[in-house]
């Protein structure tokens, strides 16, 4: 029994000690954020009122600017760089970086060609109808057209909702459409690139582009009556990182794209976003076996994770 009192007690001083200096160093990085935001505070309410001046106060084309344009340009954007790299190969210091070496090297046009149609109609046909019921949501809130900018501290803390709430109703959402019935009427589509690149990421079935697509990324604006710049903010973002989930290079100082890359390869495993749900419900044990969820970080340096670790030669993860 003593030894396990004096356990515990080193135990306690170790965990007292590591969230002692963890909230220390939260402490300072948000102050360090909040000093850079409140430098630059003056500017962004400015452009802000400049633009809301410039068009009027008309809340319609301010929402669609942010719900729709100002995303959509992000999302061409970057994945107008990516699919050059797709298409010929080159920059070398993109194609370097490829996930699953041989694959889409380079890309089937045909099949690109597709995936762009496919996205194109996803975001005019499905996405922008979608924003109509929203708008009236987000007046009805009365915040979303205000003429003052919400504070860093807020935006931080919407932020955390809307990833909380997109990780949940997007797993359990994608769970569902890998039901035998959904999958082969519905999400068979989106399935077949099983090497993904990153136009892919809405290249979907309406249906699926409903439920799995745009309703997890609108759902947390829509609950926390969130201001247009937010919103702007947090669907733009919401796309760079799902094209990044399925570019299909692990690039240097980006987010990782192993998890969702391995389950485009093995279908049944790492159906979230973050993965906090597939550890809960054990749909990513394959994926902690694999040399994928060795290469599953940040990568920090310019050598390839492919270089540094990997594939055991003859075995297919």
């Amino acid at each position: 029994e003593e030894k396990l009192w004096d356990a515990m007690k080193i135990t306690a001083r170790v965990l007292g000690t590591g969230l002692l200096v963890f909230t220390a160093l939260a402490n300072f990085g948000f102050w360090y954020l909040q000093s850079i935001w409140d430098a630059s505070g003056h500017f962004w309410q400015t452009t802000w009122l400049k633009l809301y001046y410039l068009l009027e106060g008309e809340e319609w084309t301010i929402f669609f600017l942010g719900t729709a344009l100002v995303p959509a340009l992000a999302f061409w954007g970057f994945n107008g760089i990516l699919m050059v790299a797709d298409v010929t190969g080159k920059p070398t210091f993109i194609t370097r970086y490829r996930i699953q070496l041989g694959k889409n090297n380079p890309v089937d046009t045909k099949k690109l060609l597709q995936a762009i149609y496919t996205a194109l109609c996803n975001q005019f046909f499905i996405s922008l109808p979608m924003f109509v019921p929203m708008f009236y949501l987000m007046k009805w809130w009365g915040n979303t057209f205000s003429k003052e900018l919400p504070t860093f501290r807020w935006f931080l803390v919407e932020l955390s909702i809307f990833t909380l709430v997109e990780e949940i109703l997007f797993y359990y959402t994608h769970r569902l459409v890998h039901l035998p019935l959904l999958y082969k009427h519905i999400h068979k589509k989106h399935h077949e690139w099983t090497a993904p690149i990153g136009v892919v990421s809405i290249y979907a079935h309406p249906v699926e582009h409903i439920l799995s697509n745009t309703l997890p990324v609108m759902t947390g604006p829509m609950i926390m009556g969130s201001h247009i710049v937010s919103i702007a903010a947090w669907f733009s973002l919401a796309l760079i990182t799902t094209s990044i989930s399925h570019c299909g290079y692990h690039l240097p100082f980006l987010p990782s794209p192993e998890f969702h890359d391995f389950h485009h390869l093995k279908f049944n495993q790492c159906y979230g976003v973050l993965g906090v749900l597939d550890y809960l419900h054990g749909t990513d044990r394959v994926f902690r076996q694999s040399k994928a969820y060795q290469r599953h970080r940040v990568l920090l340096s310019l050598t390839p994770l492919s270089e540094s670790i990997p594939e055991v030669p003859g075995r297919a993860e």
